[in-house]
């Protein structure tokens, strides 16, 4: 019997604000951040996290380690080989469900916690986690799945149909995964804060370096989205897809007129085009705007609204985020409503580990879900990946199959260390910094 003796929390922050990194029309600003967690017994660990920009991070911090209580002491031999089970417990704890229910900082601090717990599964079992998912029994991955409020667009029934038939050729499609990747897409060109010397500059070199698409963001002013969006088109040339982001920047209606202005430019798809509790105004979006694609998922709090986006025809492209949903088990149902609308998923990542995380989601479903990568893509962003112990590899425009064991989401202790918010080394510099120009962003 393994008992579980701690669950340690971490507030770590970057200073990317500095350099405007992942700035949009609404986060003008961000410091990427995780609400970092482990799970820890005499000899195992697990490990987990939350995506945020920085102010907030010890909000979901704080969360994590209330949920964590309801771990220790607990038997890990027990949790891990049940996990559909232990999600459950979690998510719905009958009191600390109410700061929810399944959406907002309890949801993803619950999913922190689960991750974790899937990171010790796949380290025990020596595989990571795509390959671990990629090889369970159909009705293993089907236990894990929580069908409440959803079985009216998938039941499990369904579900287990759906992975049954992905069974056919799944030998052949994880060699494929092993030896080629996975199709990424790029964001690295495309924030607001960028000179347009940079936006040119980066979205040549992500021709050069395979991307088949670039992502642009787009929403503070439309002249200048015009103009930006007329540099990269110049500079990636007409075969070169480009994807927009307005990060629920408009009203339905000032959505469907703005890319409509935009359309000459040629816009693969419009990502967050209003809030993504607007299910019907997605719908009434990607009516307006057709051919342009309509996508959306990094900000939905649950399976919930993507069940109600796929059963209203709102979105063309489906976009699971890693942390911001109750970890492994809900991204698994996401992946399942997606096969059972027939719709592709294409994973929001960058940040801090998302790509590190939200990858095996897409080798799963490839491998043993919906078998294809036909216009499928992984989002794929250039920062802060030095600080994991599996840093991401993207070769030629795809990223390529993790192969350490777990979730992907253990960071390098020295990284923890230095930038813990606000007493590691790094902050301190950042202050020293500060200090000196006379400028500070937190």
């Amino acid at each position: 019997m393994s008992k579980i003796t701690s669950v340690r929390t971490e507030d770590i922050r970057f200073p990317t604000s500095l350099d405007l990194d992942g700035s949009d029309a609404v986060n003008v600003d961000p410091d990427y951040s995780a609400a970092y967690v482990s799970i820890n017994t005499d000899d195992e660990s697990g490990h987990g996290f939350v995506f945020t920009c920085g102010r907030g991070n010890e909000i979901i911090t704080a969360a994590i380690e209330s949920y964590g209580q309801l771990l220790v002491g607990r038997d890990l031999d027990e949790l891990v080989s049940d996990l559909g089970e232990s999600s459950r417990r979690l998510i719905h704890d009958s009191q600390l469900r109410w700061l929810g229910p399944e959406k907002g900082v309890s949801h993803m601090a619950a999913g922190a916690l689960v991750n974790a717990l899937w990171d010790i599964r796949a380290k025990r079992e020596q595989k990571p986690l795509w390959r671990l998912l990629s090889e369970m029994p159909a009705e293993e991955v089907v236990n894990a799945v929580d069908f409440t409020h959803i079985r009216n667009a998938l039941t499990p029934d369904e579900a287990l149909e759906i992975l049954r038939r992905g069974e056919n050729g799944k030998a052949g499609r994880i060699e494929e995964l092993q030896r080629s990747g996975y199709p990424a897409y790029t964001t690295t060109p495309g924030w607001l804060g960028y000179s347009d010397e940079k936006l040119v500059r980066l979205s040549r070199e992500a021709v050069a370096d395979g991307f088949g698409m670039i992502k642009l963001k787009v929403g503070g002013d439309l002249n200048e989205d015009r103009r930006r969006m007329k540099l990269a088109r110049e500079a990636v040339g007409e075969n070169v897809k480009i994807s927009i982001d307005a990060n629920q920047r408009w009203e339905v209606q000032e959505a469907i007129d703005w890319v409509n202005e935009l359309a000459e430019f040629n816009p693969w798809w419009i990502e967050e085009p209003t809030s993504t509790d607007e299910i019907l105004g997605h719908a009434a979006i990607r009516r307006g705007v057709a051919p342009v694609k309509v996508a959306t998922g990094e900000a939905v709090a649950s399976r919930i609204i993507f069940k109600q986006l796929l059963q209203a025809g709102a979105i063309d492209v489906m976009q699971i985020d890693s942390t911001r949903v109750a970890g492994v088990n809900e991204n698994i149902a996401n992946l399942l409503l997606a096969a059972r609308f027939d719709t592709p998923v294409c994973p929001h990542a960058g940040g801090v580990g998302l790509c590190e995380l939200v990858q095996h989601f897409s080798f799963f479903d490839y491998a043993a879900v919906s078998g294809s990568m036909e216009n499928r893509m992984i989002e794929f962003v250039d920062h802060l990946h030095e600080h994991f112990i599996e840093p991401v590899r993207v070769e030629g425009g795809r990223y390529l199959a993790p192969q350490k064991p777990g979730t992907g989401a253990e960071m390098l202790k020295d990284s923890r260390d230095r930038w813990t918010f606000p007493s590691g080394s790094g902050w301190q510099q950042v202050g020293d910094r500060a200090a000196v120009t006379g400028s500070s962003n937190r």
